[in-house]
């Protein structure tokens, strides 16, 4: 019989390196990835920033009021990481989303605001305004800017 110290020690390592391998990019590399496209980004035409650093790009106009930061929403959108893997999407579910805008992420909050119902935009969101330090689930990694597509529904 093995000696369970060693199993157990053994099992360990090999969590630890497999993990590693999985999320081989830092924070640091996270963030600093995160700023510079977000700074490419708002070279281009079409792309407006906000004082907090939000990025949009209207893709259709819609009609009528804005939410407010307390109002439930109801979207369609997509969530894809910086190098465009998607790890969220109502679309792929074919099941439009409804929550109230102050229990989702900064980003979020304040750029549905900026939308009226039947508009279409995509935001860049920096890591501030996203998940920051935490990061979220296997996918999103600490302080990764993120890429959604989102339509707004109604309110």
């Amino acid at each position: 019989m093995k000696n369970p110290v060693i199993v157990i020690l053994s099992a360990l390592i090999i969590g630890i390196t497999m993990f590693s391998m999985a999320n081989a990019t830092s924070p640091e590399e996270n963030k600093v990835a995160g700023e510079a496209f977000l700074a490419e980004n708002t070279k281009k035409e079409n792309i407006v920033t906000t004082a907090s650093g939000l990025q949009y790009e209207i893709l259709a106009e819609g009609e009528g009021p804005s939410p407010s930061a307390t109002t439930s929403v109801t979207v369609h959108y997509k969530g894809t990481t910086l190098d465009g893997k998607e790890f969220d999407s109502s679309y792929s579910r074919n099941a439009p989303a409804t929550f109230p805008l102050n229990r989702v992420i900064a980003g979020w909050t304040e750029g549905l605001q900026l939308m009226n119902a039947g508009a279409k935009y995509r935001f860049f969101i920096p890591s501030e305004l996203a998940y920051g330090q935490r990061g979220a689930g296997a996918d999103i990694g600490p302080n990764a800017a993120l890429i959604f597509e989102v339509e707004l529904l109604k309110f």
